[in-house]
């Protein structure tokens, strides 16, 4: 996958040209962008600083979209007990993403700029001007700003960026993907399970020319509570069967599975057992989650004769 160097200069006079939005990055989180951007990464790309990276030094090798978008917080719900999904209303036409991207989040009086995978379809974005996020309460500034003093019609700033996505274009070899999530690691892999079936439900109602495979989720968290979307997956399942399918994995269970979700539970964290029936030579794997479960999945894949370009993946701190 690309990686581009970030260029933040470019991206003022395109804000400011939008004056009429009334949305700006403070100075301070305009210092912070160019100070990431241009002091920190070395020509090969490693940080010289020894202390914790944010999310911008972190990314600084992916690739950005230049504009930086208003959006304004048109619904909040609390998809867990410790995570809050927020509806964006975007009223620029231009703005658009890939599934499985994430943005640079920024708040007006908060100096460090969040990063936060999209959790909706870019279909959604389309179809009503809507971008979702979901995003865990943590110390981390700007998510505890979203838990703490977001509000509805409170204004932001959003940058899409990342090199992690699905974007399968017309006349492409069908692809059969495998998923697999930790914990909040479910969005932008959500994100790709709803653009795909979107485009399934176009090539039924609109003779879309996408050819499609199977996708097939595992995501694994602690307990069924913290399964984010949960209902929503089901649902797709119900609406797709065959073509999308999903098995939930809990390792610290201690309450009883609900009926509606127990066929689809596995106790027990996600195994070769689970995953070598799947390998192919058409199939990719898409993986997110906490560092260490990608790297033990990763290693798991190599272990069973995947290859290596096949697998995608993408590491939240």
């Amino acid at each position: 996958m690309a990686h581009t160097p970030v260029y933040v200069g470019c991206t003022v006079p395109q804000l400011l040209r939008g004056a009429q939005n009334r949305i700006f990055p403070s100075p301070s989180v305009l210092g912070l962008l160019r100070h990431s951007a241009f002091c920190y990464c070395t020509g090969n790309g490693t940080i010289k600083s020894k202390r914790k990276m944010d999310h911008l030094e972190r990314t600084a090798n992916n690739f950005r979209q230049e504009v930086i978008t208003p959006a304004k917080v048109c619904g909040i719900t609390n998809e867990s007990d410790t995570v809050k999904r927020l509806r964006l209303s975007i009223a620029n036409k231009e703005f658009t993403f890939k599934a499985g991207q994430w943005v640079d989040f920024f708040i007006p009086g908060v100096s460090e700029v969040g990063g936060f995978s999209i959790c909706s379809s870019p279909g959604l974005l389309e179809r009503e001007g809507i971008l979702e996020l979901a995003v865990k309460d943590a110390v981390h500034p700007p998510a505890h700003w979203i838990h703490t003093e977001c509000t509805l019609d409170s204004e932001v700033a959003l940058r899409v960026g990342g090199d992690f996505f699905f974007d399968p274009q017309p006349g492409d070899s069908p692809v059969n993907l495998v998923l697999i999530a930790g914990g909040v690691g479910i969005n932008p892999l959500f994100s790709i399970l709803l653009h795909i079936a979107d485009l399934h439900g176009y090539q039924e109602t609109k003779g879309n020319r996408h050819k499609l495979g199977t996708a097939k989720l595992y995501y694994s968290a602690k307990n069924t509570g913290e399964l984010l979307f949960k209902k929503n997956i089901l649902g797709l399942m119900k609406a797709f069967p065959g073509k999308i399918t999903c098995c939930f994995h809990v390792t610290q269970q201690r309450s009883q599975i609900c009926k509606e979700l127990q066929p689809h539970v596995t106790e027990g964290r996600i195994s070769a057992k689970d995953l070598e029936k799947h390998v192919s030579n058409n199939t990719s794997w898409y993986i997110c989650g906490p560092p260490p479960m990608i790297e033990s999945i990763s290693k798991l894949l190599t272990n069973i004769g995947v290859p290596r370009n096949c697998v995608f993946f993408e590491k939240w701190w």
